[in-house]
């Protein structure tokens, strides 16, 4: 008797054991595609991460002016003002390419612009202009009476009499032309010819 019970433990522990591995097997393949999920999971940030950063390098600048096609273009960070030109195509025969620094490096959204010749002349003739007339001289042509006033010399009444002949001749030829007002003669002149002149 105690043999057949035995034997009917012995075979009701094989058919448990089939039942409790397949059990195993069935947790096992539950969490996996969990553990998956968390793999995904954080794998996105760092694919956003590494977009940006792709994004960040990238620029945009606008090349204008005496380029065959002027527009808006990309290009990497980092990129100087030669590699601009050239998604631009080139300067054109018009351009004076040594007013451009072509080594300096681009920033995002800087304008390059590539001037003529004729147009590079245009701007020195201004900046001399510009400076002659900051040059701290007095311009007997354009100045006010309390401007003449400041002239080594030049009082109230000398500086009403200059007004009046610029008004009667139109306007000074010359800085010497100021002996010909009544008042103003050598000795006066030779004290302001350095602070005068005509425009």
């Amino acid at each position: 008797m105690k043999r057949i019970k035995k034997m009917i433990f012995i075979l009701l522990l094989m058919a448990l054991l089939p039942a409790c591995g397949e059990s195993s097997r069935k947790a096992e393949e539950i969490l996996l595609p969990g553990e998956s999920e968390e793999t995904d999971a954080d794998s996105k940030p760092e694919e956003e991460a590494q977009r940006g950063t792709e994004e960040a390098s990238r620029i945009y600048v606008q090349v204008c002016g005496a380029v065959e096609h002027p527009g808006v273009y990309e290009l990497p960070e980092g990129s100087r003002v030669f590699h601009a030109l050239a998604l631009a195509g080139g300067v054109t025969q018009e351009a004076d390419s040594a007013s451009l620094n072509q080594a300096e490096c681009v920033t995002d959204g800087q304008m390059i612009q590539v001037l003529t010749a004729e147009e590079t002349a245009a701007q020195g003739e201004k900046r001399a202009e510009a400076q002659a007339e900051d040059d701290g001289k007095v311009n007997l042509n354009t100045a006010a009476k309390e401007e003449l006033m400041t002239l080594a010399g030049i009082g109230e009444a000398k500086a009403k009499s200059i007004l009046s002949w610029r008004e009667e001749h139109g306007s000074f030829a010359q800085i010497e032309d100021l002996m010909k007002i009544e008042g103003i003669k050598e000795g006066v002149f030779s004290k302001i010819k350095d602070s005068v002149k005509v425009q």
